[in-house]
Formats: structure tokens, sequence, C-alpha cells
């Protein structure tokens, strides 16, 4: 599996540096560490994982003990994508002990946040034990935090959806109330939005059989099938064949992703992957 360079993404640095702010304030303290920890100590640190779990996040834990002090020297033990087992080292740090403990807590929450949702899912992508579906992630994450939270989905084995607002046209209950309520058809509202946009993919909800019939005729790139049961989902997956992919979303847990994978949908997006997956235990211990 090959992975994005996440810091790379223009927004990465500037979010890590954002946090690193927000921890020590206007002055730049850490007023326990200038205390009590004299300028001149070195240490050396493991960032161990406590759990099992699948990593993801190390490259932007050493960029924040980066941030905080160029000199100190940071390796990375384990790979993002790769699973970790308590006990396991997942990077080394070295140098200005200050530094390593002004650092610790910002590093830890990253990665703690990553891992957790790389770990989830992957629980995802193992129970529905089907290769050729995808699992898709959602727009629903974090303000500000959704380049850290979709890389790690990638971590995990799922697929990123659209990124925003502005990379696909994905027309939604909401747009469809006000699209019919002036006169338009489901169809005529994807023919409107590739006329618009040519250059985007175009994907339209449906949560019935006879939306679905309907908006087939202009041919759109996706259909959402929302909350819809495994059977309905086999009859839609059937009359989509050779026309357009098919996503389904509602509904889906750990214990109903199986049964929904086999229906023959392309794809399953899961907002949980972001929204609700708990952040591992990974601690930072001086050696």
């Amino acid at each position: 599996m090959k992975l994005p360079e996440i810091l790379s993404f223009p927004d990465v640095k500037l979010r890590i540096k954002e946090a690193l702010s927000e921890d020590l304030g206007p002055n730049k303290l850490d007023a326990t560490t200038y205390a009590l920890m004299p300028a001149n100590e070195t240490a050396k640190a493991h960032l161990v994982a406590r759990e099992e779990g699948v990593l993801a996040g190390g490259s932007v834990a050493a960029e924040v003990f980066r941030q905080v002090d160029a000199s100190l020297k940071v390796v990375q033990k384990k790979a993002d994508g790769t699973k970790v087992h308590p006990g396991n080292v997942v990077l080394t740090v070295s140098g200005s002990a200050r530094s390593i403990l002004v650092a610790e807590r910002t590093a830890l929450n990253f990665i703690q946040r990553m891992t957790g949702i790389a770990t989830m899912t992957r629980r995802y992508v193992e129970e529905a034990n089907n290769p050729d579906v995808l699992i898709l992630d959602t727009r629903k994450t974090t303000p500000t935090l959704r380049t850290f939270e979709k890389y790690s989905v990638v971590c995990g084995g799922g697929t990123n959806h659209r990124y925003g607002l502005f990379d696909r046209v994905l027309i939604k209950d909401n747009h469809l109330a006000h699209w019919t309520k002036e006169g338009g058809t489901l169809a005529g509202a994807v023919t409107e939005s590739r006329k618009k946009y040519p250059d985007l993919l175009v994907e339209v909800e449906v949560d019935t059989i006879e939306q679905l019939k309907e908006v087939l005729v202009a041919k759109p790139d996706w259909v959402l099938l929302d909350n819809m049961p495994p059977l309905k989902l086999r009859d839609c997956v059937k009359l989509c064949e050779g026309i357009c992919k098919t996503e389904a979303s509602g509904g889906v847990n750990l214990k109903t992703i199986r049964e929904i994978a086999e229906t023959g949908v392309t794809a399953v997006s899961v907002g949980a992957l972001t929204h609700s997956s708990p952040s591992m235990d990974l601690a930072l211990d001086f050696v």
C-alpha cells in the first residue's frame, strides 16, 4: 500500500504549528518544564504503543518534535499503515529534555487520534471481507483536521471519498427537495450539474427504487443508495449495471458491513470512521 506523503499537504505543517501555539500560548511557555528542567539537560524517549492497532501519524508526530526543536533527533521505527502491538516502539526522540517535554502532548494528540481512525478503518475493511468493495470515509470530520483524518483512513486500508464540496457534485436529499419544488426532475438535476461542471463526477442520492429508475436516465457517475436494506440494495445494483457505480450509505456498522458488502455495491461509506473512532493508547516513555 502506497501512502501519500502527508507532510507535503499544504495545511499539515501549519496545523501542527497552530496546535503547538494553542498549547504554549502567546509567550511560547511551558511553565512546568521551564521551572523544573535545566536548559542543558538531555534525554531520550520512546513513543510506545499500549494496545494493538494500525499506525497512522508517525511522520506527523515526528514533525511536532522537529517544529519544537530542529536539533532533536527523531527516528521512526514503525511505518504508517502497519500493525503495532503493546510495547512496540513507534519512534524514538533524543536531545533537549525540555524540548521533548514541550512537544510530548501535541505529538501524542495527533498520533493517538490518527491511529484510532486507522485502526477502526481496518476493522471495517476486515469485517467487510470483500476486496472488491471500497470502504469510504465521508466529510464528517473534525474542522481543520480533515487532511489528517482522511490520511488515517487510507492508512487503515480505506478509500477517500470527495475531499470537500469542491471536488465532486453530490446531489443529496435537501438539494433535490429544493430542485423538485421548483419543478425540476431528478434526471434534470444530474444533467444540469454535469452541464455546469463537466470535469467533476456527478453523484446523486436516492432512497427508493422509483427514484433510482428516474435518475438512471441521466446516467450519473455514481448513485448513493441511502438507508436501503440488503435485498433492495441488490435490486438497485442490478439496475445500475453498465450505467454507474453504487455507494451504500446509512445503517452501516460492524455488524452490518459484511452483508451490505455482499450485495455487489461498488462502495460502502462509513461516517463513523472519522466521527466516532476512539483514540488509541500510545505513550511517551523516557529511557
